[in-house]
């Protein structure tokens, strides 16, 4: 009795968690099927064009050539090796900033935001900026004693 309780259970949790497919569901997909067939050569025919591949599947080097310069793979890394030498000797660690950018209000000389902060984010900081310099400019009223 109990194994039949258990057997049970199982039965109907393995139903309850799967979904049911529509009909419609069912028809895109195999729609989408006989499409990606039907469109394959195309696309592969396409692919092959844009790829400049010749009959044998080999990428023409002639049409390559008259694009860009075909140059050796050592001699790239041996430049690149010199250029980084170069960096190396001249640099002191930090970043060339054109501006200057005050670090708490993030302003820069002409009164501009960085181009990665939202426009949200810009507004909330000026609001935070003119409510402390409309704070400090107010004078308590009362009895000065």
């Amino acid at each position: 009795m109990l194994q039949l309780l258990r057997k049970l259970k199982l039965h109907v949790r393995n139903n309850i968690l799967k979904m049911a497919k529509s009909l419609r569901s069912k028809w895109k997909r195999k729609m989408r099927a006989e499409k990606r067939k039907k469109n394959a050569p195309k696309e592969l025919a396409r692919l092959k064009q844009a790829l400049n591949l010749d009959k044998k599947g080999e990428a023409v080097m002639t049409d390559v050539q008259e694009i860009a310069t075909v140059v050796p793979a050592d001699k790239i890394k041996k430049q690149a090796d010199v250029d980084m030498a170069e960096v190396a000797e001249g640099d002191d660690g930090k970043m060339d900033m054109d501006s200057k950018r005050n670090k708490k209000t993030l302003l820069d000389e002409n009164g501009q935001y960085p181009a990665w902060m939202s426009q949200r984010q810009a507004k909330k900081m000026k609001g935070k900026r003119m409510a402390k310099k409309s704070s400090q400019g107010k004078k308590k009223k009362g009895i000065a004693w």
